[in-house]
C-alpha cells in the first residue's frame, strides 16, 4: 500500500444559499480528486451554506434543505476519497457549526466548533451551540483531528485532539480579511504546531460576501511551525499537499510557497475582490458612479475597472457652476486613461429650478448647507435614475473619514449599492491611488500605465458646492483628522488618550461629537469593503441616537 497521504486545498469561493451551486462546486473537485487517486479532499468552514449566512440560519426550512443537500452529496460521492466541508448541522434543536466527512456515500460529523466567536464582526452564539465533538479519524496512516477556526486560535482543543492519538491537524476557517491579518494568523499556527508538535493544514475561504471580503491565503506547517505551503490570497486555488509516515509521525514532503503581497497591495486587492463579488453576486454585470474630479471618485473607478472591465463602468460628470475647470479636465484625462464609458449631465438648470421653486419659502434666509446638500441631492436622483434604467448597479465614493464625521449627503453622494472606499482613512486613500499608479498586477482588469492623473492627487479635496471651497474650511487637515478617527474609532482610545500624541483636546472633542452624531447617517449608508476592526457595519455598532460623550 502506498504509505504517502494525499490531500488536496480546495480554497474555492462559495456564495451565501446558493446550496445546489456551492454542492456542485464540493462534487465537482470530489471527482477530480476521486480520478487522481487523492485520499482527502478539504474544503473551508461552512462552504456549503457560504459564511456569513447570518439570521438565514436560524430558518427551518433552510436547515432542512442544508440536510437534504448533505445527503444528496452523499449519494453522490461514492468512491474512495474522502470529502470534508463545512456546513451548519441540526441536532436535536441545536444547531452546530459543523466539519463533515463523507466516504463511500457515509456521512460523519468529525468536528462541532466549540468556541464560537461572538466579537466584532462575528455573532456565533446567536446562531450555534458549542460543540464538545471533536473526533479523530483515519485516512491511510494519517490520525487526523479538525479543530474548526475559532478552536485552533485556543489551545485545548488541539491539545485534546494530541491526546486521542492525532498525528495532523486540518483547520478549516471562515476568517475575512483585515489589515494584518495574514501575518497573525501565521503566528497562531506556529504556535499550536509548537505546543502539539503536529504538521497543521491552515484552509481558509475565499471571496466576498456582503461586506467581509475572505482573502483566502491556505497555507499548510510543519510540526516546527516552519510555512512550507503558501497558497495565494484573494484567489481560488487547489493545491495537492503529501505527508509521508514514518514512526507514527507524519512528515510533510511537499514544498510550494507564492511570496504573498503586504500592506496596500493587499488592501487594494481585498478592495476590488470585495466589489466584484457584491456586484456579481447581487446579480449584476455592471456599475456606474458620479466623477467629480476629485481623489474619491477617481480611485472608486480605478477600482471598478480593475475588478470588472472598463466596458463595465459607466462614469457620469454632473458639473454645477461651482465646478471647477480643472476638475472637469481632470475626469475627462481619468477616463480616458481607464478607458470606460462616460457621460455628462450638467445639474445647473435643475439646481436653479428647485431654487426658484423653494424661492417663496427661503424668502430672507441666507444661504446654508441646504443649498450645497440640493445640489448633491440632484445627483443622487440622476445616478439613480441611470442606475434603475440601465440596470447598472451604483457605486457610491465616500471615504471612511468623510463617513465618520458625516461631511457626506444623505439622499445624495450616499446613495448607492456600495461603497468600495468605507473603510479607507483620506489619507491611506492617497497612499493606495499612489502604488496603483505604479503598479500593474496580473489581476487587474485596468490598464497598466500610470491611471490617475497626478494633478487630481496634488490639488487639496473640494466638495465644490460653494465658489472656492476646500474641504479644510470645515474639517481639520486630514492627517490630523485622521489620527483622531483611527484613535476614536479603530482603537477605541479615549479623547485624553488621543490628546498625548500633541493633538489639542478641544478639537478631539469636537471630532467626537461629529463622529457620534453622524450614526443615523452610517445606519442609512450602503454596505463596503471590511479592511479593519473598526470598519462601520458588523464591527462597530453603536446607538443612532446616544447622549454620551467621553468626559475625560
Amino acid at each position: 500500500m502506498d504509505d504517502k497521504v494525499k490531500i488536496m486545498i480546495a480554497q474555492l469561493n462559495p456564495t451565501v444559499g446558493a446550496l445546489t451551486e456551492n454542492m456542485d462546486l464540493l462534487f465537482k473537485t470530489y471527482l477530480e480528486a476521486e480520478e487522481k487517486g487523492i485520499d482527502l479532499v478539504a474544503f473551508p468552514e461552512m462552504f456549503l451554506t457560504g459564511y456569513q449566512a447570518q439570521d438565514l440560519i436560524l430558518n427551518s426550512s433552510f436547515q432542512a434543505d442544508v440536510a437534504s443537500h448533505i445527503q444528496l452529496l452523499a449519494d453522490k460521492c461514492s468512491g474512495q476519497t474522502a470529502l470534508l466541508f463545512g456546513a451548519p448541522i441540526l441536532d436535536g434543536s441545536d444547531l452546530y457549526n459543523a466539519y463533515i466527512m463523507i466516504k463511500n456515500s457515509h456521512v460523519e460529523i468529525v468536528t462541532k466548533k466549540k468556541h464560537l466567536p461572538n466579537f466584532d464582526i462575528f455573532d456565533e452564539q446567536r446562531y450555534f451551540r458549542s460543540g464538545h465533538l471533536a473526533k479523530v479519524f483515519k485516512i491511510k496512516k494519517a490520525s487526523i483531528g479538525c479543530p474548526i477556526c475559532e478552536d485552533i486560535w485556543r489551545p485545548d482543543v488541539t491539545r485534546m485532539l494530541k491526546n486521542q492519538g492525532a498525528n495532523l491537524l486540518i483547520s478549516p476557517n471562515g476568517s475575512p480579511y483585515e489589515r494584518g491579518k495574514i501575518k497573525l494568523r501565521h503566528t497562531i499556527i506556529k504556535r499550536r504546531c509548537l505546543e502539539t508538535g503536529l504538521p497543521i493544514i491552515y484552509i481558509n475561504l475565499i471571496g466576498g460576501q456582503d461586506d467581509q471580503v475572505f482573502d483566502g491565503g491556505s497555507f499548510v506547517a510543519n510540526k516546527a511551525g516552519e510555512i512550507r505551503v503558501q497558497i495565494p490570497q484573494f484567489e481560488e486555488k487547489k493545491s495537492l499537499v503529501e505527508f509521508h509516515e514514518k514512526g507514527g509521525l507524519l512528515n510533510l514532503t511537499t514544498y510550494n510557497k507564492v511570496v504573498l503581497a503586504k500592506g496596500i497591495a493587499q488592501d487594494y486587492r481585498a478592495i476590488v475582490e470585495g466589489t466584484l463579488d457584491y456586484v456579481v453576486k447581487t446579480g449584476f454585470e455592471s456599475v456606474i458612479l458620479g466623477l467629480s474630479g476629485g481623489i474619491d471618485s477617481a480611485l472608486v473607478a480605478t477600482v471598478a475597472v480593475d475588478a470588472l472591465g472598463p466596458k463595465n463602468v459607466t462614469c457620469v460628470k454632473l458639473p454645477s457652476q461651482f465646478s471647477s475647470k480643472g476638475s472637469l479636465t481632470d475626469a475627462d484625462d481619468l477616463t480616458q486613461r481607464l478607458g470606460c464609458i462616460t457621460k455628462t449631465i450638467p445639474i445647473i438648470e435643475p439646481y436653479n429650478v428647485i431654487l426658484d421653486l423653494l424661492a417663496k419659502e427661503f424668502q430672507n434666509i441666507q444661504e446654508d448647507l441646504t443649498e450645497e446638500n440640493l445640489q448633491s441631492r440632484i445627483r443622487g436622483m440622476i445616478l439613480m435614475a441611470l442606475s434603475n434604467k440601465f440596470g447598472s448597479m451604483l457605486l457610491t465614493t465616500g471615504n471612511k473619514s468623510e463617513i465618520a464625521v458625516g461631511y457626506s449627503t444623505i439622499y445624495g453622494d450616499m446613495c448607492g449599492g456600495y461603497n468600495p472606499i468605507k473603510d479607507i482613512f483620506k489619507t491611506r486613500l492617497y497612499d493606495l491611488c499612489r502604488w496603483r499608479n505604479t503598479e500593474k498586477e496580473l489581476w487587474m482588469k485596468g490598464p497598466s500605465t500610470e491611471v490617475i492623473p497626478k494633478t487630481i492627487i496634488d490639488k487639496p479635496p473640494s466638495a465644490e458646492l460653494r465658489p472656492d471651497q476646500k474641504d479644510q474650511d470645515t474639517l481639520p487637515p486630514y492627517d490630523i483628522l485622521d489620527k483622531i478617527l483611527e484613535g476614536l474609532i479603530e482603537k477605541n482610545l479615549s479623547t485624553r488618550e488621543i490628546a498625548r500624541s500633541g493633538i489639542d483636546i478641544s478639537l478631539i472633542k469636537k471630532v467626537e461629537k461629529l463622529v457620534y452624531s453622524s450614526e443615523y447617517k452610517r445606519f442609512q449608508s450602503a454596505p463596503g469593503v471590511h479592511i479593519t476592526k473598526g470598519s462601520f457595519w458588523l464591527s462597530r455598532r453603536y446607538p443612532l441616537v446616544q447622549h454620551w460623550r467621553d468626559p475625560s
